[in-house]
């Protein structure tokens, strides 16, 4: 079968990543994989089964060097990039000024310096030929300030906006810019977060599957952007005409730590 082109994915070692990594490979994309985690390679393994060539790789993306590892990556193979799906990301809970500061630029530039030195990189060699789509994963979660969230839900709204603003940019060259806003989905996020005791770690989430799909069919169709999931998609739009302050406050009481389970709690 002849390769319907090239994908590459980030964050593809599990989650929505992964999910959308699997999509592409089932339609016939080759495939450019990377995430910060070992088990990249045996992810790398698993796509190989949809018969399309698959290169892993276990690099930083939220460094230069990580990125431009990735892109040499790219160049090595020698092919313009068709797709491209920007999904790297890492969150952190906890107020943020408990956070270890480390930690945090980690969520900045993994979520912002990575992703768009990434996506300038490909997208200047998409302009070039003058074709290409990406999609980046962004969040609802940018809608809202997020107490104990802080630099979380600041990156994704970043994202978010990024998203938009290149999309117009790049509206007459032949290259669309797809942003997906999944809500809380189930994934390692929460863990690696650090969030398991939140009443948001602990809820039921949308499936990882079901978000990359809703999120690869609107980055085929060319859409501007995709909300995955209905009360996502009506907790985004309550986002638009609530007060700031009453949308912090009301993250708090989902995000703050300790929250797991405060609604089984007997009252005082």
């Amino acid at each position: 079968m002849a390769s319907a082109g090239l994908a590459v994915v980030t964050g593809a070692s599990n989650g929505i990543g992964l999910e959308l990594a699997r999509i592409a490979a089932s339609k016939g994309y080759d495939l450019i994989v990377a995430a910060d985690e070992a088990e990249i390679d045996e992810m790398g393994a698993h796509l190989r089964d949809f018969g399309v060539a698959v290169d892993a790789l276990n690099v930083d993306l939220a460094t230069i060097e990580g990125v431009d590892r990735l892109y040499e990556a790219v160049e090595a193979d020698g092919r313009s990039v068709d797709l491209l799906m920007a999904n790297a990301g890492r969150g952190l809970g906890k107020a943020f000024l408990d956070q270890d500061f480390l930690e945090a630029r980690q969520v900045i530039d993994t979520n912002v310096v990575g992703t768009v030195y990434l996506v300038q990189q490909l997208g200047r060699q998409m302009r070039t030929r003058g074709s290409g789509r990406i999609l980046i994963t962004g969040s609802i979660a940018g809608f809202i300030p997020g107490s104990y969230q802080a630099v979380y839900n600041g990156s994704k709204a970043f994202l978010n906006s990024f998203s938009f603003a290149l999309r117009n940019e790049l509206q007459d060259t032949g290259i669309t810019v797809t942003c997906l806003m999944p809500g809380p989905t189930d994934t390692r996020f929460f863990e690696r977060a650090d969030m398991l005791d939140t009443e948001v770690g602990q809820a039921v989430k949308d499936d990882p599957q079901d978000v990359a799909k809703v999120g690869f069919d609107a980055m085929m169709d060319g859409e501007a952007d995709v909300v995955a999931g209905w009360k996502n998609k009506f907790q985004a739009a309550m986002a638009n005409v609530t007060p700031s302050a009453m949308l912090a406050e009301r993250h708090a009481k989902i995000a703050a730590p300790g929250t797991a389970n405060k609604h089984d709690e007997p009252e005082d």
